[in-house]
């Protein structure tokens, strides 16, 4: 049966491949919903633009008024929300905004979900999912041992983190107030093509394809689960469809990597795929700058509830996945340097404590 999925945040990063990936393999219509902050671009979404199934409206969701009638007009029967404010060196120099967007805007879109789902008829209600797409980081940090599961309890260090966090809460007590049916997911950390140029590795990709240094947190000791967004996208589609209403799944790659580790894979791909006779081997780029304030030491998930209730695979390894992704910002020159010439231009984020 086709469906009408609503999706916030289409035009950024998790989003826009979670379009693509219902436009391109479902017959589901699709609207998407996205402020077009510095991190959304439509030019993400132009592989499935022309789309009859695809529409697309400019929106803050922190405009009630706005989402009320948006769900009037379009009528979803299933919401996917994945707009946030997502970078942690971002939130420590401006909290304000993760405020806003993560805790305000989640409360916005969860009030005119409520009303909708309340005047739906029995058939379409039944069927009706709110999918909140939220982050490993709420839980906090890990030692060097065990891995983040569902139950492990929220102890979120960042202003980002503690944003979405607060939003998590909402949408549980929204379920458990007033029965809205829900599904939470929260991820370890994405990677792969349309990445926006502030995270590690595309910032790596691009600072070592100009031969300018590379900066590393710290020692680069940091651990991260990476997850391909590809892989992430797959996930996040069974969940809005066969996951159990008041359930949450956590999203895991299973590849743990240092930073460091994961910039020295940069650096040797790189010279593989773009040799550079003047830049010379790229890991001589790496430079090690001043820590991120309260930066995490380990993130790592359990993946094993979405693999065995939703029969989830990640189809990407770390190694398959990165030199994927390296080739693909070697091959969409266009898309990064356009983003490069904008809002952000490689300068450091998150040292106004």
């Amino acid at each position: 049966m086709t469906k009408r999925f609503l999706v916030t945040g289409g035009a950024g990063f998790i989003g826009s491949a979670v379009v693509r990936r219902l436009i391109g393999t479902t017959a589901h219509e699709v609207l998407v919903v996205d402020k077009l902050t510095y991190a959304g671009n439509l030019e993400s979404l132009a592989p499935v633009a022309g789309d009859r199934r695809y529409h697309f409206v400019r929106a803050d969701i922190v405009d009630m008024a706005t989402m009320h009638r948006l769900f009037a007009e379009f009528s979803p029967d299933v919401v996917m929300h994945l707009a946030a404010e997502s970078h942690v060196d971002r939130s420590i120099d401006g909290p304000g905004d993760f405020i806003q967007t993560n805790i305000v805007g989640t409360y916005s879109l969860l009030q005119a979900a409520l009303l909708h789902w309340r005047s739906l008829p029995p058939t379409r209600k039944s069927g009706f999912r709110f999918h909140h797409i939220s982050t490993d980081e709420v839980f906090g940090s890990l030692g060097a041992e065990g891995l983040f599961r569902e139950d492990t309890p929220y102890q979120p260090k960042s202003p980002y983190s503690a944003s979405k966090a607060g939003s998590d809460h909402l949408v549980r007590a929204w379920h458990h107030t007033y029965g809205l049916p829900v599904v939470i997911t929260n991820c370890s950390n994405n990677y792969g093509p349309y990445h926006f140029p502030e995270k590690l590795i595309p910032l790596a990709i691009i600072k070592a394809l100009h031969g300018e240094a590379i900066p590393v947190y710290g020692t680069g000791a940091n651990v991260r689960d990476w997850l391909h967004v590809e892989d992430h996208a797959d996930a996040l589609l069974l969940a809005a469809e066969r996951g159990e209403i008041g359930e949450s799944y956590n999203i895991g790659g299973r590849n743990e990597r240092t930073n460091l580790q994961v910039v020295q894979t940069i650096c040797r791909l790189l010279d593989e795929l773009a040799p550079d006779a003047v830049i010379g081997p790229r890991q001589g780029l790496i430079s090690f700058v001043a820590d991120r304030p309260g930066h995490d030491a380990r993130y790592a998930i359990d993946a094993g509830k979405v693999e065995r209730e939703l029969g989830w695979r990640a189809r990407y390894s770390f190694d398959d996945g990165l030199r994927q992704t390296v080739q693909w910002y070697l091959d969409n020159r266009t898309w990064w340097e356009r983003v490069r010439s904008g809002v952000y231009r490689g300068e450091r984020l998150g040292v106004a404590v």
